[in-house]
Order: structure tokens, then sequence, then C-alpha cells
């Protein structure tokens, strides 16, 4: 077994927030290379012993300080040289929060911040694309599920309507 390939393998969160009308996006703000000093999406390295998902919350609480409920999962990501570090995997995550919970930059992360979706800095990673399938994937569950009843998130209404109006086609 030792002639077969080990990528490396990792989990990204997008943690999307609906608050005053306004959907946002959580990003980190790296504190070591690669990608020192650039934004990204909270996530890093499983540990053996850890599911995908426990990962997941392990990774968003240590960076952010941020615990959430339901995560779905996304996707897969692979492609070569998506990391400078060599081969690496990574399962990608998404929640959505609402209030804006409060976050800090924590372990590896020198800030952690909310962003509005139309307002994403320059990313790390192939972050953009996660984050361009992840808006692809809210916006095709709202469509789904619009049906002129508000959603519920919290027990707070949520206007499909509105947050169509702030994804991208």
């Amino acid at each position: 077994m030792t002639d077969y390939f080990r990528p490396s393998v990792t989990v990204d969160l997008l943690v999307f927030d609906w608050t005053h009308e306004i959907l946002s996006l959580l990003l980190i703000q790296r504190g070591k290379d690669p990608f020192a000093g650039h934004w990204a999406l909270p996530g890093g390295f499983i540990e053996p012993e850890e599911t995908l998902e426990a990962s997941a919350r392990r990774e968003l609480k240590e960076e952010t300080g941020l615990e959430v409920g339901s995560l779905s999962p996304l996707g897969t990501y692979g492609d070569p040289g998506r990391d400078p570090r060599g081969r690496t995997l990574t399962v990608a995550f998404a929640a959505l929060t609402q209030d804006q919970p409060a976050v800090s930059g924590q372990d590896d992360a020198s800030e952690a911040q909310w962003f509005p979706i139309g307002q994403l800095p320059a990313l790390a990673f192939d972050h953009a694309k996660i984050i361009a399938d992840g808006l692809h994937a809210l916006k095709s569950q709202v469509r789904n599920i619009y049906s002129g009843i508000p959603l519920q998130l919290n027990s707070k209404a949520l206007l499909p309507q509105k947050i169509l109006e702030q994804l991208p086609d």
C-alpha cells in the first residue's frame, strides 16, 4: 500500500449570513504562508481520527470562534496546483447564519470578517471558484423551495426574493 499516492485533505467553509436583508460571507485573513495576509475561507487540514464534518466544525471554531448549526456538503475540489504546498483535496461545507454572529481571527487566522457578497476581496487558493459554486448552489436551493412563503432561519422569516436579488447569475 506504500506505492499509492496520498494527497493531503482539508475542509473549507462557506458561512453565509442574512442580516438586514444583506447576504454576507465569512472570510479569514491568513496569518501564515502560503498566502499570508490574503483573505480566504475558514478551513484547514483534517485530523487523522476526525470525520470531515468534525474537522470543518473544529477549523471554524479555531479560526473564527464561531459555532454553527447544520452544515451542508457543497463539493470536493482537488485540481493540481490549487495549493502551493502540494496536492491537496478539500471538501467544502456551507452554513447559513443570521444576525452576523461575532467572530474574531484566531489560531492561524489574523482576522475574521463578514463581507457583503458583492464586495468580496481577492481570495487565496481556488476559493473564488468554491464561493462561486456555493452561490450557485444557494441560488438553486432558494429557487427550488421558493413558493411565495418566507423561509425560516432561527424562527425569523427570510424573504427568498431578496436573497435571489443579491446572488449572481
